[in-house]
């Protein structure tokens, strides 16, 4: 267990244990490997012996490691993400070329200025003689670490990046599997005789007509709102239009309960043509302001719900009055909000950012979701995670 944290983790404890001990590897391999090549050390003297070129070899090796990262670290954190994984190739390999090109710079000229004089400070002086290469051949030192030692070393860490990005994936396609498995199951344990539920609904919404219209009307909502959770609820994207419509239903079922009592103010956004999102993704935020705000103050209780939509992006910020309590914060936390947490990290993973903030007398949900746009001609897929992951 320890030796998969270390690999998959991504915890800054085991993320920072990772990359030293890939670079202390590779230091190490490069180092031997490198001293078993004199004639590279000392051209003059190509009989030197291994362990005679090792503490050269090493300290050289070392210092190696520096331009090395100016090459790794761009290509995994911002060329893998932004062009490889979206399918940008062409992108990707210029970006590639100029990353080469900057690391092979940098790499000359530490060969040629920085290296030798700090291997003349770090090392005795019986190994000076190591480093009496003609400004050519220091050139030729720097090309060669950067072709080979550079782009060898770069292709290790990105190949670990590529299996810890794949197994990840996977892992969460399997926990989004269990979690759609778990819902399908929940849904079809409350799917018990729909058509009597709904059928029974229609007959007392038909008498309720006449004997009390108000009634009727809450009826008819709550019909709307379990329609919708029963038919959208198990889809993996819905319209957003319908999603809003559903939470409008919502708000006028339960506004029905405070009479002129309750100071409601919602404003959604016009023109969601195309626009999709996961089901039943907003709606445990809206619940939790009647459940715990609204319900819980026996004077002015209020609720400013404001929904906009930029191009994909959607802000939603949903504010509401609630009693001072002592044990606010423990009163508030519910599976609602919890499971709504654990979907959006699944299905929106760094395309969300959820804020919610309490004070004694007011409670703030700031979520900013990025949407997808789909031809309703064809299937629905599931949504892209576009995730950043890190080694």
């Amino acid at each position: 267990m320890l030796n998969r944290d270390l690999i998959f983790s991504e915890k800054r404890s085991y993320r920072i244990q990772r990359h030293l001990l890939f670079w202390l590897t590779w230091w190490l391999y490069f180092g031997f490997l490198h001293a078993l090549n004199p004639m590279l050390n000392n051209p003059g003297n190509p009989q030197m012996a291994f362990f005679i070129n090792l503490p050269f070899s090493i300290v050289e090796s070392l210092l190696l490691l520096i331009p090395q990262t100016v090459l790794a670290y761009p290509l995994m954190y911002f060329v893998l993400p932004r062009f490889i994984f979206p399918g940008k190739y062409l992108r990707a390999f210029l970006w590639t070329l100029v990353f080469l090109l900057i690391c092979v710079v940098f790499n000359t000229f530490m060969v040629q200025q920085v290296n030798q004089k700090l291997i003349t400070f770090l090392l005795p002086e019986k190994f000076h003689g190591h480093i009496n290469r003609s400004p050519i051949l220091s050139f030729y030192m720097g090309l060669l670490g950067s072709l080979k030692g550079t782009i060898t070393g770069t292709s290790l860490a990105i190949a670990v990046k590529l299996v810890k990005h794949w197994y990840l994936k996977e892992q969460t396609n399997l926990k989004l599997l269990k979690e759609n498995t778990e819902s399908q199951l929940q849904l079809l344990t409350a799917q018990v005789h729909p058509h009597f539920l709904f059928n029974t609904l229609n007959n007392i919404y038909s008498r309720a007509q006449n004997e009390s219209p108000a009634t009727a009307k809450m009826i008819i909502e709550l019909s709307h709102i379990m329609r919708y959770v029963l038919d959208e609820g198990k889809q993996t994207l819905v319209p957003l239009e319908k999603e809003l419509q559903m939470i409008t239903d919502y708000i006028n079922l339960e506004k029905m309960r405070y009479d002129q009592k309750l100071d409601l103010r919602v404003s959604l956004p016009p023109g969601t043509d195309h626009i999709y999102i996961a089901p039943l993704l907003l709606l445990p935020f809206v619940e939790n302001c009647f459940k715990h705000g609204a319900s819980k103050m026996l004077h002015q209780p209020w609720i400013n719900l404001k929904i906009e939509l930029h191009e994909l992006t959607l802000s939603m910020k949903l504010m509401n009055g609630k009693k001072i309590s002592w044990h606010s914060h423990q009163n508030r936390k519910g599976t609602g909000i919890d499971n709504v947490k654990r979907r959006l990290e699944l299905l929106y993973k760094n395309r969300y950012d959820l804020r919610i903030d309490e004070d004694e007398e007011v409670f703030v949900v700031n979520l900013t979701l990025e949407l997808v746009q789909l031809n309703p001609s064809k299937p629905i897929a599931q949504p892209v995670n576009t995730q950043k992951e890190y080694v």
